[in-house]
């Protein structure tokens, strides 16, 4: 009995000690449960709840262009865009599924789209058979670790067939190339997908579809509008496009200052030297994205600011006068015999006194590769970008030279007669003048009072017919003064890729005196304007430019905003000579032009406005387009050139005017006179009908002159978009 019992006892105390050890974990657990909801319930809940905030930078319009006296020269013209900003979380094939949809509402043109985009997209299509182009071996190899992700891919793309693509309709190629549009983006900051061509119905359809769109949106983009179309276009540059994005060559620079790989910038000359005042100050938009990267709130941080504007030194008028004038006389001349190769001619008109250039014009004739039609194509820029001998008119520099070293003092008599150096041609002037002094030497354009300037710093002795060796040092004598001046070195345009031109290298005796008469060195016309605004304005070489003044933008269309910088004179270096040396060499400027005999008399020595200059004549060889039509000797060509300022007393305009490969043999049709005088006539007319009109061009500029031509060009502009 005593036994039963015991039994019986045992069993209810093991029972105990379960229901004991389980009561003992559910307390653990319910003990757990709180710490968690009540010690860290509100860290899971945040990490529940966590979101994350990005700043977004937008790009906006760039700054507008203006010249001296407001006319609107570079304006932007809004365009309707269709844009995709893509989620941080998003997958490929959710982004094609609303590429797909985007697709039923606009036309996309699929130009752009390549062979291997082609290719992606069908192995997005057709993952099945895509997979079925890998063999088991190969797939046995991927799981062995020897073939990776991107060889199988590879692999892939390889073996799609030309029939495959082919199969691919219009609507897929499409949707592929919004797809393209898509993945060309960057996550959170806006892409364009379509910004060309955007019709009225385009944009109304997306707008009510966009719940079914996400990350599309519907915006307004720019573009680049020109009032005055080609006129300067080489010198005001080109902005990439959405699709060009950021340049290579300078990526790391530009994301390092906040710009976005897809932003539009300044590719060249005045757009690309001036980006940074132009581009603007970006709008800052907060997202705010959930832990999947989905955009639960946008917040705009600051609204931005179009780019700051320019006013430019040129007056369009005076440019377009320019410019025609330059036509017509090319063409005119290109009728004339020995002109075969003639294409082309320069025009810069410049402040001697401020370095601010008024025209810079170019023309070139080419022709036209579609049409075959021999057309004038605007090449200003070749004022800067290209270089050539010139003739006489460095003389002025030579003179200035030859009194600084000692050569020749001001009246010094030299005998003007053929000169021979033993195993040479002869070196003669246009004509042989007898004994002479500086100032005729200048105003009858001697070549041969030059020569022996040129001997005399080489300290030469010269006999007829015989040897004449110079010290090669006089090379760099000659060439340091000329620098002077700024001719052979960058005149420091606000430009970029401004050219130094060409040294001669080769220093026997000829060509130093081929040198000091413009024949041996090439120079650009900048550097010509530079040169004669020097003696101009007394000795001061100026820095040119073309930027006058950086303005605030503002909202109205029709009125500049405040002056932020103007642009002062710089003065790069004063002539290392005496003021009355100076005064020597303007008054043999003012005999070229106004004294008999005057190479230049004959344009203009009845003008009331008191001009003064040099003449230039070069022998050169030609290198231009056509020279591979004459095998290994070029063909000898005239240059012609002009320089000159106004009036000869008080200096307010310089000009430079330069036609390379003018003409062969004796043709001499004088275009660079031609060209040069009715350039000086149109700026004194167009300066006296702004007197009559009351136009007082010392004001700041404050009015936009033609802005009702401007919107009517963008309206026009906008319905043909």
């Amino acid at each position: 009995m005593n036994k039963k019992k015991k039994k019986k006892t045992h069993v209810p105390f093991r029972l105990n000690m379960l229901f004991f050890a389980v009561f003992l974990l559910f307390s653990l657990l319910i003990l757990r449960l709180g710490v968690v909801q009540i010690v860290y319930g509100e860290d899971f809940k945040r990490e529940i709840e966590r979101t994350e905030d990005i700043t977004v930078n937008t790009p906006v319009p760039r700054g507008k262009m203006f010249d001296r006296n407001g006319k609107v020269i570079v304006d932007n013209i809004p365009l309707n865009a269709i844009t995709y900003t893509k989620s941080q979380g998003i997958s490929q094939k959710e982004m094609l599924k609303v590429a797909e949809k985007l697709a039923k509402f606009i036309h996309k043109d699929y130009s752009k789209v390549q062979e291997r985009d082609k290719k992606d997209y069908w192995i997005l299509k057709n993952p099945e058979k895509a997979k079925a182009k890998i063999t088991d071996k190969e797939w046995k190899l991927f799981e062995e670790k020897k073939l990776d992700d991107k060889d199988i891919y590879k692999l892939q793309l390889e073996r799609i067939t030309d029939k495959e693509l082919s199969q691919l309709t219009k609507h897929d190629l499409e949707v592929l190339a919004i797809y393209r549009e898509f993945n060309s983006g960057y996550a959170l900051t806006p892409q364009i997908v379509k910004n060309k061509g955007v019709t009225p119905k385009e944009i109304a359809i997306v707008s009510e579809n966009l719940e079914k769109l996400p990350g599309v949106d519907t915006t307004t983009d720019w573009d680049r509008y020109y009032p005055y179309g080609k006129t300067l276009r080489s010198v005001l540059g080109d902005v990439s496009s959405s699709d060009e994005g950021l340049p290579k060559e300078q990526l790391d620079y530009y994301l390092s200052k906040d710009y976005n790989r897809n932003d539009r910038v300044g590719k060249s000359y005045l757009e690309k030297q001036y980006e940074d005042i132009l581009h603007g100050q970006k709008a800052k938009v907060k997202k705010i994205t959930d832990k999947a990267g989905n955009v639960l709130k946008t917040e705009v941080i600051s609204e931005g600011e179009r780019g700051k504007d320019l006013v430019l030194t040129i007056d369009m008028d005076l440019q377009l006068a320019v410019e025609k004038i330059i036509e017509q006389e090319l063409w005119a001349a290109k009728s004339k015999p020995g002109t075969s190769l003639l294409d082309r001619a320069y025009v810069v008109l410049m402040d001697p006194n401020t370095g601010e250039i008024l025209t810079m014009a170019g023309k070139r004739i080419v022709k036209n590769e579609k049409t075959g039609r021999t057309e004038m194509q605007d090449d200003a820029l070749g004022n800067i970008t290209t270089s050539y001998n010139v003739g006489s008119a460095v003389k002025g520099a030579t003179v200035l030279t030859g009194y600084k070293t000692g050569a020749i003092h001001p009246g010094t008599m030299q005998l003007d007669a053929p000169m021979k150096i033993k195993g040479t041609p002869l070196k003669k002037s246009w004509t042989t003048m007898g004994l002479i002094d500086d100032l005729y030497a200048l105003r009858r354009s001697s070549n041969v009072y030059m020569f022996k300037i040129a001997v005399k710093i080489g300290k030469g002795h010269y006999e007829y017919n015989q040897p004449l060796p110079l010290k090669p040092e006089a090379f760099d004598t000659i060439r340091n003064y000329f620098s002077e001046f700024g001719l052979g070195i960058r005149t420091g345009i606000d430009l970029p890729n401004e050219m130094v031109g060409f040294k001669g290298k080769d220093k026997k005796p000829g060509f130093l005196l081929d040198l000091v008469i413009g024949q041996y060195d090439t120079y650009t016309n900048m550097q010509l304007a530079q040169y004669v605004s020097t003696i101009a304005n007394n000795g001061y070489r100026i820095q040119p430019h073309i930027v006058k003044e950086i303005r605030e933008p503002v909202m109205k269309n029709d009125e500049l905003g405040p002056i932020i910088e103007e642009f002062e004179p710089k003065v790069l270096n004063r002539i290392d000579m005496k003021p009355e040396w100076i005064k020597r060499v303007q008054e043999g400027f003012r005999q070229v032009m106004q004294a008999p005999k005057g190479t230049a008399v004959g344009y203009f020595g009845h003008k009331s406005y008191s001009p003064a200059g040099k003449t230039g004549t070069a022998q050169a060889f030609y290198d231009g387009p056509e020279r591979k039509k004459f095998g290994k000797e070029p063909p000898e060509v005239m240059n012609l050139s002009l320089v000159g300022y106004a009036p000869s007393n008080h200096p307010e305009i310089a000009m430079a005017v330069l036609v390379p490969w003018a003409y062969q043999g004796n043709h001499d049709h004088k275009v660079n006179l031609k060209i040069g005088e009715r350039v000086m006539d149109a700026y004194f007319e167009l300066k006296k009908k702004r007197m009559e009109e009351n136009k007082n061009l010392e004001n700041t500029v404050q009015k936009v002159e033609n802005i009702k031509d401007v919107q009517e060009g963008i309206r026009k502009e906008e319905q043909g978009q």
